[in-house]
């Protein structure tokens, strides 16, 4: 009868003990899933308007800004080195990039008559001006646009009355470059200033 008696104490004694091993907040047996520290917000990555290749002896980079408004995408595909949509009411315009290495890609008069010809009717505006180091030739044609085979998708381009083509070759250490921006007239003609300001803005980094 006592023993008993001192068994029960000692349970009652225990029990209390028990209880607070075992914890009100984290149950024995169960998984607790606690909320995750909030990330600290990041910058958002903005590709840094550069062509060409890096690091690469005697060969700076050519830096630009882009006109207000048009939006950098994704390029195409590898020969372009930048790409832009060019919002408008009369329908998107397009820019690209284009850079081949130091001396590729063909001299300046090849490249600015094979994009007029891909004008039908066109009356090409030609111009060239210094950028500092870098040597620039423009050009502007309004007409149809064909298209380049080099840009075909699957068929041959579907011809584009109304159009606007503003082109440039800029020559100069570890160039040329390529500048091409398509679209609707009506797109394009607001811009054709702030296109040659980005032109007459070229420089080379270090």
């Amino acid at each position: 009868m006592i023993l008993r008696s001192i068994r029960s104490l000692a349970l009652l004694l225990l029990l209390p003990l028990l209880l607070v091993a075992c914890g009100p907040d984290e149950p024995e047996g169960r998984d607790v899933i606690k909320p995750m520290a909030s990330a600290a917000p990041q910058p958002q990555d903005a590709a840094p308007p550069i062509a060409g290749q890096p690091g690469q002896a005697g060969a700076g980079d050519l830096q630009y800004q882009l006109p207000e408004g048009w939006m950098p995408e994704p390029p195409d595909n590898s020969m372009r080195k930048a790409q832009a949509r060019i919002p408008g009411d009369a329908g998107d315009g397009e820019f690209a990039l284009f850079y081949f290495g130091p001396g590729g890609g063909g001299g300046v008069d090849a490249n600015i008559d094979r994009w007029v010809g891909q004008v039908e009717d066109a009356q090409p505006e030609r111009n060239t001006f210094q950028a500092g180091d870098l040597t620039v030739h423009t050009v502007v044609a309004t007409g149809t646009l064909t298209g380049s085979p080099m840009s075909m998708q699957g068929g041959q381009p579907t011809p584009e009355e109304g159009s606007m083509l503003l082109g440039a070759v800029v020559e100069g250490p570890g160039g040329p470059w390529f500048f091409k921006a398509t679209g609707p007239e009506a797109t394009l003609e607001p811009y054709r200033d702030a296109f040659l300001e980005m032109l007459r803005n070229l420089s080379l980094g270090a």
